[in-house]
């Protein structure tokens, strides 16, 4: 009896012990880990902890940029979009160790970095050290732009973009350029033929797949996973700015072709003219940008940009577009403060709205304002004498940048249907005559204003 009452404590105990063992390491699992940042979160998805092979990756590119100081600034879109939710929270981080890892251990192929490349002192010993450190890195190479329309300068090679991989992450280093307006350019990541397209998954990067130009952003210094970085200071201004920043070159080798065919002209008074329309067109940016009102590149001024990089000098304007749901009832009294007095208004902000504004010399500034419809968007004009109205229509476009005037400007991405749909397919031909009411291929007739309505639609100053 003894005997049996020892055999069912003993197994009594084990069982009571395996029980126990079991409590332990369900506990651990789910809690303690949890707590501690030492295990994956199903329902966040974002803890995965200081282990993970992104961390160790960004960790070591931090202290790599830093040893060499290497002036780079984090512009990856997840991360900051996830430091933008939780911004003031990041801002009061203290420095050193984290107690959980929130943003670089995010699950992801790449980690996007950028540097200004007039401040980096030291590229080619940067790169020997990186890849003694255990990075295997791609060095993207390309023709300078901002030389191409110096024939004996065309063809240099700048650096665009570097692809550092450590084990299964990678680092995009985005290698911005300054250019003449105070903006910061990327250029176009394209793989040369001789270059492993397996290395990473291109395709999945968020940039390189077109040239992209930005405002210069201010830099702040902050403590992210135990890690010190710099990062946009309005982390918002700049992720609005991403997918926005596509950026078309002015066709410099199309340009001379047109300009050795039907030569420059370079009389006193088409110099004369260029200038101030510059002078015009750099005060009418910085006018709607203090209003923050979009506009872009339009008509002949559009033209010129895209056939000649240069303006028109027998156009006597400068032309520029704008959407109507970005019109402000103040637009007309900011330009008059800047010193530019109405000239002229037609129509009304529902229908047909345009106005023009007197520069110096006779040079004026016309501002269409776009409506947009189901398939395509249009403009309006009214003739004065008669009230008869007219309406331009256009194939839907997007904006992209240029450089144009020495500034970052907007014109339409889809520039030669643009352009077309204004002077039709003869548009690299110079035509001197023009009348607004019946050469351009998109002009239609569209019905007259009442003679009850023209004190409002058609006022002339």
């Amino acid at each position: 009896m003894s005997r049996i009452n020892k055999n069912v404590i003993l197994a009594l105990l084990t069982l009571t012990s395996s029980a126990f063992l079991l409590f332990q390491l369900y506990y651990y699992k789910h809690y303690l880990s949890a707590k501690n940042g030492t295990g994956s979160s199903k329902s966040k998805g974002n803890r995965i902890g200081f282990d993970s092979t992104q961390w160790r990756a960004v960790k070591k590119f931090v202290m790599l940029t830093s040893s060499q100081n290497v002036p780079v600034f984090l512009i990856d879109p997840w991360i900051l979009e996830l430091i933008n939710k939780n911004f003031e929270q990041v801002k009061n981080t203290s420095q050193g160790p984290a107690s959980d890892c929130r943003f670089f251990c995010v699950p992801r192929d790449f980690t996007a970095f950028a540097l200004q490349y007039h401040l980096w002192k030291n590229e080619d010993g940067w790169f020997r050290i990186a890849e003694n450190m255990g990075f295997q890195c791609l060095k993207i190479e390309s023709k300078d732009p901002r030389l191409d329309g110096i024939d004996s300068l065309s063809g240099t090679e700048i650096p665009l973009h570097y692809v550092c991989r450590l084990a299964t992450h990678a680092i995009h280093l985005v290698v911005f350029h300054e250019r003449s307006g105070n903006y910061l350019w990327h250029g176009h990541l394209r793989l040369r033929g001789h270059m492993d397209r397996k290395f990473v998954p291109f395709r999945k990067l968020q940039f390189g797949r077109y040239p992209g130009a930005f405002d210069r952003p201010e830099l702040q210094q902050v403590t992210i996973d135990g890690l010190d970085v710099f990062i946009p200071k309005d982390p918002g201004r700049f992720l609005e700015e991403v997918p926005r920043s596509r950026f078309i070159e002015c066709r410099y080798k199309e340009a001379r072709a047109f300009l050795q065919q039907y030569l420059e002209d370079n009389t006193v008074d088409a110099m004369a003219f260029r200038k101030r329309a510059k002078e015009l067109l750099q005060l009418a940016a910085r006018t709607l940008k203090e209003l923050g009102v979009p506009f872009w590149l339009s008509s002949g001024t559009c033209l010129g940009w895209y056939r000649q990089c240069s303006i028109i000098p027998y156009s006597k304007d400068v032309d520029l577009g704008i959407f109507i749901q970005d019109y402000k009832p103040n637009i007309i009294l900011a330009f008059q403060n800047a010193g530019l007095p109405l000239k002229h208004k037609f129509g009304k902000v529902e229908d047909s709205l345009e106005l023009s504004f007197q520069g110096q010399d006779d040079v004026k500034l016309d501002i269409f304002f776009f409506y947009e419809e189901t398939d395509h968007m249009w403009n309006g004009g009214t003739q004065a004498k008669t009230g008869k109205k007219f309406k331009y229509l256009f194939p839907k476009f997007t904006l992209c940048w240029t450089e144009f005037a020495d500034m970052k400007v907007h014109v339409p991405c889809e520039t030669v249907d643009y352009i077309e749909a204004n002077y039709g397919k003869t548009w690299k031909i110079p035509v001197k005559t023009w009348d607004w009411k019946s050469s351009p291929p998109n002009v239609q007739p569209n019905g007259i204003w009442p003679i009850s309505e023209w004190d409002e639609v058609i006022q002339l100053y």
